[in-house]
């Protein structure tokens, strides 16, 4: 039976008025023709009958071509109409002022309405109810609105009345829609009982529950994780065993790395599955508690990937291997200690057959040769030279020769990884004693692997430390020894020129021969300065302020070619450096990048501070952590070959024509920089340009040092006075010299005794106590060298402080302050003089040092 509507007004409108206007006015034609035929005679009753007739031939004849039709419903509203009175949801349609147009019978038989006089709008019908209220209102505003909106509610007794007892779930839809010839919208109300779909729904949630209840108290574990390994559901009982609380657990907060000991991660991460499909595999490895246990498993692992190779979620199952019947006899416990030292060992292990092949791996092999091998590298027994260089490939064919002989063969191969050469390895490969049956059976021998790039790593820094430091030492022996012979050259020279005048023709010789000597004496320096052994003068600095007061020369020093920027970083920390040697190490770095750019370039120089904890992220394997102030001299010149790099630091190593370069530039940066207690190290690039990173340590003041600096800038305020050029440089106190060399001691004793000291010379610091005795200890000043044979200078001071505790002393040497200053006691009191020295330096140091009280 076709279900009707109960209220259907959908006739278009103007229709049904224009019908009865013309049944009125053709029933009062035909009373006016009845009253009035007697008075208006035949003849006209017979006109207006014959105008009646054309006028229904014409409508016939007009119908028949089709240029009149009756107002019809077209076939696609009859369509829209049967669909909807067949509807199980109800639906009623109402208009802009609320009059109801249209209830189909799903409406009615829900709502309990048996004709349309009992038909009631939504509104009106749930408007009143507590429960359904909230939903309708928000409907209903939404209507008024224009907007179309949905919702559920739940009713504890049904709409209808009458129908059977119990609650009941609906769901509501209201929408606003417009219809040719009305000019308002309609809103329509579909309404339906949900009550068996929630009842659905709840029988679907009870037996997932049921469902996961089951894999909570399963006896074995469980979980899924998603491509990145998160753990995304875990169950109860591996929950339980890794002392989890499920209650707190957070899908994705997880990682499987951080529950999986040591390279268990290899050996899950090498099960791969290939594109649309899954792959099944069995891992045996260790879990860490909360509690900080060990936990050892078998995971059932199970792996997919999409279609285009990316991996998919897993799904594993947990086997407790602490568990189970036989989990106490010495068989179980074996193979679980066995599988944690197989997998657990910081050495790779791997079983080849006779070809070579591949048998079986450990993790820590999967995770060394990541790159090469996986668990489908094994399945498909690769061979494992295929992990090995080219060149070292023989070597392990040999090694595997005397292997399938039952050979024991100790001899290590060095190789590197085929596919980065930057990275060694080590490996071992032994013979197997007694293969056994089965599987064992196909063993040719076991592989043991070692990754040895940081050891050879520190075997060439190590090497290179070596190499510095011994060239160090002959340079500094060198410069030590050429020290007294330019000493000796130039004190003869100052007296010649004492002797001169400059208008005698040997004074120009004279001058040539002390200019060379004082340029000799240049390179000697930057030889001490490479071995560490020159003489500093540390002070706190602010290198701010340093490299804006030689920005300028800098400038000069690069020309107009190269674009030079300075960039400072912000609250530098300070350092203490000798800040002489610490502008001609910036000098030096410029004038070498502005070398490296012979047409247009960039210099920059920066600096910026560099904390311990950045310090551990920087590529350096020298650089100790600490914080550090540094500074980059970066260049976009033609770079330094890695061949050339290794070596740029050595004296005498140049890659600058003959005649243009001594080789001791950068030797010196780095002695200098190494002596002041940081790092320099270089980055470049052949084509692209050099950076020079140079670490100076942070210096943070001592309280002694806090309270000089202050007690220092409170004295800068007052005027400082100025030295005198011509100060007197005579005296009558007697001095003792004590110098081995005879050429540095004689001019030596001629300079002091020109200016009136009373002068005792002697060759060793044993001959110097004789003297000193001799003279009952009455002696004004010692001026002794620093390396003697028998007694060295410290040794000197300190015998003599036995005697006279306050005596003044002056060490001469080649040989940096700090290198015998930490051998002598912390009160002594004593003056410096560098070689090479002239005359006048010496009676200089000599009259300062008698003048201090």
């Amino acid at each position: 039976m076709e279900a009707a509507p109960i209220i259907d007004q959908g006739i278009r409108p103007g229709v049904l008025t224009r019908l009865v206007i013309f049944i009125v006015v053709l029933t009062g034609s035909a009373l006016a023709v009845a009253l009035f035929q007697e008075r208006v005679g035949e003849d006209f009753l017979l006109g207006v009958l014959g105008v009646l007739a054309m006028i229904g031939v014409g409508y016939l004849f007009a119908s028949a071509i089709g240029f009149i039709q009756i107002a019809r419903r077209s076939s696609g509203d009859e369509l829209s109409r049967s669909f909807v009175d067949s509807m199980s949801e109800g639906l009623i349609v109402a208009d802009a002022k609320g009059r109801i147009l249209y209830v189909n019978r799903a409406y009615a038989e829900l709502t309990g309405a048996s004709s349309s006089a009992d038909v009631k709008a939504v509104e009106a019908l749930l408007s009143d109810n507590a429960e359904a209220a909230p939903t309708i209102e928000r409907l209903a505003a939404g209507l008024r609105d224009g907007k179309a909106d949905d919702g559920e509610f739940r009713l504890s007794r049904p709409i209808r009345a009458g129908a059977e007892p119990g609650a009941r779930w609906y769901r509501v839809w209201a929408r606003v829609f417009k219809v040719p010839g009305y000019r308002m919208p309609l809103s329509a109300w579909l309404i339906t009982d949900i009550s068996e779909e929630r009842a659905e729904q709840e029988r679907f949630f009870l037996d997932l529950q049921k469902a996961i209840d089951h894999l909570d108290h399963a006896p074995a574990g469980f979980f899924a994780a998603d491509p990145e390994g998160r753990l995304t559901y875990l169950n109860a009982t591996l929950a339980e065993w890794l002392g989890m609380d499920l209650a707190n657990f957070v899908p994705g907060a997880v990682s499987l790395s951080d529950l999986v000991v040591g390279d268990g991660m290899a050996l899950i991460q090498a099960v791969k599955a290939e594109h649309g499909e899954t792959r099944n595999a069995v891992i045996d490895l260790d879990l860490a508690t909360t509690r900080g246990e060990v936990l050892p498993v078998r995971f059932l692992h199970r792996v997919t990937a999409s279609r285009d190779s990316a991996p998919g979620p897993t799904r594993t199952i947990v086997l407790n291997r602490t568990l189970g019947e036989d989990a106490s006899t010495d068989l179980r416990a074996s193979e679980v200690r066995f599988t944690r030292f197989f997998n657990s060992t910081p050495m790779a292990i791997a079983s080849v057959d006779q070809e070579g092949r591949i048998l079986r791996t450990n993790a820590p092999f999967l995770s060394l040769f990541s790159t090469v091998v996986d668990r489908d590298a094994v399945d498909r027994r690769i061979r494992l030279d295929m992990v090995m260089h080219q060149r070292d490939r023989e070597a392990f064919a040999l090694a595997l020769e005397k292997a399938k002989q039952r050979q024991a063969d100790i001899t290590p191969i060095d190789t590197v990884l085929p596919d980065d050469e930057e990275r060694h390895m080590r490996f071992y490969v032994n013979a197997v004693a007694d293969p056994g049956g089965g599987e064992a059976a196909e063993e040719a021998a076991i592989v043991y692997a070692v990754e040895t790039t940081e050891q050879k790593a520190l075997e060439a820094q190590m090497a290179q430390s070596q190499k510095m430091q011994a060239v160090g030492q002959l340079a500094g022996g060198i410069a030590h020894d050429f020290n007294n012979v330019l000493t000796a050259i130039i004190m003869a020279s100052d007296l010649l020129l004492t002797n001169h005048r400059p208008s005698d023709p040997s004074f120009p010789d004279i001058m040539n021969i002390k200019q060379n000597a004082n340029r000799a004496a240049s390179l000697v320096r930057q030889l001490l300065a490479f071995s560490r052994r020159q003489t500093l003068r540390p002070e706190v600095l602010n290198l701010t302020d340093v490299l804006a007061d030689i920005r300028m020369l800098l400038s000069r020093l690069v020309g107009n070619d190269v674009t030079l920027t300075v960039e400072h970083g912000r609250d530098l920390w300070p350092v203490k450096a000798d800040i002489g040697q610490f502008e001609q190490v910036i000098v030096n770095l410029a004038v070498n990048a502005r070398d490296a750019m012979p047409e247009r370039g960039r210099l920059t120089v920066r600096t910026r501070n560099v904390t311990a904890e950045e310090c551990a992220a920087l590529p350096y394997r020298e650089l100790q952590p600490a914080d550090y102030v540094v500074v980059e001299v970066e260049d976009t010149g033609t770079g330094i070959p890695p061949e050339v790099q290794k070596k740029i630091f050595e004296p005498f190593f140049t890659t600058k024509e003959v005649g243009k370069g001594t080789g001791l530039g950068l030797s010196m940066v780095y002695g200098i920089v190494k002596q002041t207690g940081g790092f320099i190290f270089c980055d470049s690039e052949v084509g692209k340009g050099t950076t020079f990173r140079i670490f100076l340590p942070r210096h943070v003041p001592t309280p002694a040092e806090a309270a000089a600096e202050k007690a220092a800038a409170n004295g800068a305020a007052e005027p400082a006075q100025r030295k005198d050029v011509n100060r007197d440089l005579s005296g009558s106190a007697r001095v003792l010299l004590v110098e081995d060399e005879d050429a540095v001691r004689m001019g030596s004793v001629r300079a002091l005794t020109s200016r009136g000291y009373e002068v005792h010379e002697a060759s060793s610091g044993t001959e110097a106590l004789e003297i000193f005795n001799a003279l009952e200890g009455k002696v004004d000043i010692v001026v002794s060298d620093v390396v003697m044979p028998e007694m060295d200078g410290p040794t000197l001071l300190r015998e003599l402080r036995k005697v006279q505790p306050g005596i003044k002393f002056i060490f001469v040497s080649g040989y940096a302050e700090d290198a015998f200053a930490k051998n002598l006691p912390e009160d002594a009191i004593f003056g410096f003089l560098p070689k090479p020295f002239s005359l006048k330096q010496l009676a200089t140091t000599v009259k300062e040092m008698l003048e201090q009280e």
